[in-house]
């Protein structure tokens, strides 16, 4: 398994070994002893799974309470995934990194606590799972908007207006939300 290191240096680009043969292949997601030797000493609480189709953007999400770091990975098809560094002493305050994960490349991004997270679906449909190291709750959960000219987020939209749910079409701008110290 290979961490590599992103712009924003707690979060990881990563690489699993996969054991790839005419039967199908086998890889290992996830073990703690190398996640801890990588410098992530995460205890994840819960799985999630989610399918949307193309054009669909979810985020930026993150919980001021209960805050969740997020293990993502994509079973198929593709999707652009970012994370933002919302904490307000960090060096990297407002900075994002995004990269496509995809069911052929098997790439994981670890999306510490701290960041918000959103995916743009590039592929006609995407099924995403991420392990979370804090439960859900949605009384703490808050978003900013997906198109915040202060972070400017490259997503590959080709133009098009992206796919929002409701509470994603109203996100804060960074300067307005509630942030991490």
């Amino acid at each position: 398994m290979k961490f590599i290191p992103t712009l924003i240096p707690d979060v990881f680009l990563i690489e699993p070994k996969v054991f790839q043969d005419e039967r199908g292949f086998f890889l290992e997601s996830y073990q703690k002893k190398r996640f801890k030797e990588a410098g992530i000493d995460a205890d994840f609480v819960q799985d999630n799974h989610s399918k949307s189709c193309q054009g669909v953007l979810r985020g930026l999400h993150y919980q001021i309470k209960q805050p969740q770091g997020k293990l993502v990975r994509v079973i198929v098809g593709e999707i652009f995934d970012v994370a933002v560094d919302i904490r307000k002493n960090s060096r990297t305050f407002g900075k994002w990194v995004g990269d496509h994960l995809s069911a052929e490349n098997k790439k994981m991004l670890w999306v510490p606590e701290g960041f918000a997270h959103g995916i743009y679906v590039t592929s006609p449909q995407a099924e995403v799972l991420y392990k979370s190291t804090d439960y859900y709750a949605p009384e703490w959960e808050r978003t900013i908007a997906w198109n915040d000219p202060a972070i400017n987020i490259q997503w590959p939209t080709k133009g098009e207006r992206p796919m929002l749910s409701p509470k994603d079409e109203v996100g804060k701008l960074l300067s307005e939300a509630e942030l991490f110290e």
